[in-house]
């Protein structure tokens, strides 16, 4: 049986560019990696509607807090399965956000911690009632807002598919997110979080280590 580890952080935090690392220090030492994104954009269809709401076309729907969220899970929910069996044939199922992506998003924008009715909620609905695999341990990628921020920017500008969404251009929304972030990594929600300097370079062989690889 393989770990599940999931990277965290905002959006243009460096998360692709970890996920490529460590998957290559894993390869090398002849280990089997699977690597799965969240949201699971044109694999979907409830990724597909949080896309469509995210840039504008599904009316209000991008208001409703709790509604978002849903779409969100869903979209885990049925990949649940697939998770499981990702688990069984691999050492490592890595995973580029996951549900604290939910709890943090959408305590963020209620403007709630991460000891608020919303992140509890999420917990219920995606772990208790959903029954998604649990994480072995979270990344969070800790960046500056403003650095995060330019690189999203710098993505959109240069990759024809990333223009950025909803979230992606509120700044303060990026910034109260990066504060629950971080008290789930200092809660241990969910799972061991280890945080990672991604201004600085990182220490592949230390962080595998650290997760147990």
């Amino acid at each position: 049986m393989g770990r599940l580890v999931v990277i965290e952080g905002l959006d243009g935090a460096g998360k692709r560019t970890l996920a490529d690392a460590l998957t290559a220090a894993l390869t090398e030492r002849g280990r089997r990696v699977a690597r799965r994104a969240f949201p699971r954009y044109g694999e979907n269809v409830h990724a597909d509607l949080v896309r469509d709401a995210l840039h504008g076309r599904l009316g209000d729907v991008i208001d409703s807090v709790h509604g978002m969220a849903v779409l969100y899970a869903l979209d885990r929910r049925d990949a649940a399965a697939q998770l499981r069996a990702d688990l069984l044939a691999n050492d490592l199922v890595l995973l580029d956000r996951y549900v604290a992506s939910n709890a943090a998003y959408g305590a963020a924008r209620l403007r709630q911690g991460a000891d608020g009715e919303f992140v509890a909620w999420v917990r219920q609905l995606e772990v208790e009632r959903f029954g998604v695999p649990v994480p072995d341990a979270h990344l969070l990628l800790r960046v500056p807002v403003d650095v995060a921020a330019q690189r999203a920017e710098h993505r959109a500008n240069n990759e024809a598919d990333r223009e950025r969404d909803h979230y992606e251009v509120d700044a303060d929304l990026q910034a109260r997110c990066a504060a629950v972030y971080d008290e789930l990594a200092a809660a241990g929600w969910l799972a061991p979080w280890h945080v990672v300097d991604g201004s600085a370079g990182v220490d592949v062989a230390d962080l595998l280590r650290r997760v147990g690889l």
